[in-house]
C-alpha cells in the first residue's frame, strides 16, 4: 500500500471533529512554496547545463583557420 492511500483511509478513519481539523490543516499547507522551491532548483540546474554549453564552446578549437 502506498503512502498516500494509508494516508487517505487513516483520514477516512477520523470523526468528523478530527477530519474537519486536518482538512483545515492541509487547507493552511503552502503547496505553492514547494512548487517554486522546484522550479528555482530545475532552473539552477537548467543555468549549469547551459553555462557548461557555453565553456565548453569557447574551449573548442576555431576550425576556420
Amino acid at each position: 500500500m502506498s503512502t498516500v492511500t494509508e494516508i487517505i483511509e487513516a483520514v477516512k478513519r477520523l470523526d468528523e471533529r478530527a477530519k474537519a481539523e486536518f482538512m483545515e490543516k492541509l487547507a493552511e499547507i503552502d503547496f505553492e512554496d514547494a512548487w517554486d522551491r522546484q522550479i528555482e532548483a530545475d532552473a539552477k540546474l537548467g543555468d549549469s547545463i547551459l553555462f557548461g554549453r557555453r565553456r565548453s564552446r569557447r574551449s573548442r578549437p576555431d576550425k576556420t583557420a
